[in-house]
């Protein structure tokens, strides 16, 4: 538990993401639709909404504030998985077919000392358990609890440079099949939060492949297309400009605001 308990999700941003529903779009806003976010008008009231509710939190809260954490007897009997929940690409298929074992994650871009670690070396690192919600755009919330490694202790042993703004994380799946691989990112501030962890394991147990194995980004003060699964490789960046679409995000690059903060 933490002492920031009583700070509330942003529902009011929820309903207005649900009520965007009515705009002519013809279907529900969706982490796993990206005709409705093609929509300009839809885009146009996103990126009014996302950009204020970034201003107000980094204003009222603290960098390090806490997301709400929970007990264990609020965790959901199952951790609803949704977006890619069982990727098809041949690479990914035979590292789950040998358990991750030759697995890697690599940590590089605007760093001192690139990094290789591979699933047991990550495991033996100093890690951190938490009992939080997951936010849905969609509207759908579900508690659970994950383990892993805090991501500011891999930045500090990668050794940022001085002009390093955010970090991006390069997953191996092919969301609906598209030729881009998902990814997203964050900036240097949600990186360092003690909450930001590459987690490994999900109740107890290893992360299943639904929810992102062998490791997803969770984010606790980000909803939920922010924390990425299969995360692959984690990129030190000064700017997104040369990254798929540029926008720091698959969500982003088709409509989504980068900030998605609760």
């Amino acid at each position: 538990m933490n002492d920031d308990t009583s700070r509330p999700v942003n529902r009011g941003r929820r309903k207005l993401l649900a009520g965007l529903g009515a705009l002519g779009a013809g279907t529900l806003l969706s982490g796993c639709d990206d005709s409705f976010s093609r929509n300009q008008t839809v885009r146009d009231a996103l990126g009014s909404v996302e950009k204020l509710t970034r201003n107000a939190q980094r204003l009222v809260a603290s960098h390090q504030s806490l997301a709400q954490e929970f007990d264990r007897s609020e965790i959901a009997p199952v951790f609803r998985a949704n977006g890619t929940t069982n990727p098809q690409e041949p690479e990914y298929l035979r590292m789950v077919e040998n358990g991750f074992a030759d697995w890697q994650l690599r940590v590089d871009g605007l760093v001192n000392r690139p990094l290789n670690l591979s699933l047991a070396q990550l495991r033996e690192l100093p890690s951190r358990t938490q009992i939080t919600r997951h936010d849905c755009v969609e509207g759908w919330s579900c508690i659970g609890e994950w383990s892993g490694v805090v991501l500011g202790d891999l930045l500090d042993q990668a050794e940022p440079h001085d002009n390093a703004r955010f970090v991006v994380f390069h997953c191996a799946d092919h969301t609906y099949g598209r030729s881009d691989l998902y990814y997203e990112s964050l900036d240097m501030i949600e990186s360092y939060h003690p909450q930001t962890i590459l987690a490994y394991d999900l109740n107890g147990e290893a992360l299943p492949v639904a929810n992102g194995a062998p490791i997803r980004l969770r984010a606790e003060r980000q909803l939920g297309y922010k924390h990425a699964k299969y995360v692959m490789r984690v990129e030190v960046v000064d700017s997104f400009r040369n990254i798929q679409g540029g926008k720091g995000g698959y969500w982003e690059d088709r409509g989504y605001e980068w900030w998605a903060g609760i």
